[in-house]
């Protein structure tokens, strides 16, 4: 969320005919709204104030109102229904649980914008705890990575990564500042087996700061080991809010 000036957080007088004001208003009414959202305060199903309400709080015209909220509703944050008003909802993602996919194409299938941020790539020699998630030997040369993976203007995904660079040298030179590391591997690096591992936690306040969540909130975590003949590739944990993701298996009866 971009921050805001002094200007913005001052009593907003009646809205003249600046247009730049206006279009101020107009990206003030959009963030309030997203960050009560967001973070839990208006939670799904949660009715926002109408139009005329909303006119009144920022001192502004009918028509920055309405766009505002054209804006959010297009944004799939919430939705519109003629007479009742304008609800908070969420975008729902649906993945397939047998397959890898590219978190950019789950985000395009909204309908969005996609983004990623790098938060932390740091190169490490393999501790006991990395071990267990990755299974490399002892002191085996790694390389960790942290992101998150946005849709529009709010987070989508987090993303903590081991990549075993035995398997994948150049990795170690490759910034992942403008390459998600899932997109970059999946070019780079064939593999022979996968595994998933799929459980629900509560985002603690590292992952509710990243997410835009409260404490505590539900999320869908999704872990995940490649391999390469037998060799490890990759492991990685995915966090997701729960309320905006779900994942599906399609399968067919035994013939046993």
């Amino acid at each position: 969320m971009s921050a805001h000036s002094a200007d913005d957080a001052a009593p907003v007088p009646a809205e003249g005919p600046d247009s730049g004001r206006s279009a101020s208003l107009h990206s003030r009414i959009i963030a309030d709204i997203e960050t009560k959202i967001l973070n839990g305060e208006w939670p799904p199903g949660h009715r926002i104030p109408y139009e005329h309400e909303l006119t009144d709080q920022y001192g502004c015209s009918r028509m920055t109102v309405s766009k505002a909220l054209t804006e959010l509703a297009r944004a799939g944050l919430i939705v519109r229904r003629r007479k009742a008003g304008s609800f908070v909802t969420r975008p729902h993602v649906q993945s397939a649980l047998l397959e890898i996919r590219d978190v950019a194409s789950d985000v395009a299938a909204l309908g969005l914008p996609y983004g990623f941020a790098l938060i932390e790539r740091r190169r490490r020699r393999a501790s006991q705890a990395d071990r267990d998630r990755i299974a490399v030997p002892p002191g085996a040369p790694l390389l960790a990575i942290v992101c998150r993976h946005d849709a529009g203007a709010r987070p989508f995904c987090y993303e903590d990564r081991l990549i075993n660079l035995a398997a994948v040298p150049s990795a170690a030179e490759e910034p992942f500042t403008a390459t998600p590391p899932g997109a970059w591997l999946a070019a780079q690096q064939p593999w022979t087996a996968a595994e998933h591992r799929i459980r629900a936690a509560a985002a603690d306040r590292d992952l509710a700061r990243v997410l835009r969540l409260v404490e505590g909130a539900p999320c869908l975590v999704v872990e995940r080991r490649t391999w390469m003949a037998g060799q490890p590739v990759t492991q990685v944990t995915l966090a997701y809010p729960a309320a905006a993701h779900e994942l599906v298996a399609s399968f067919t009866p035994s013939t046993s």
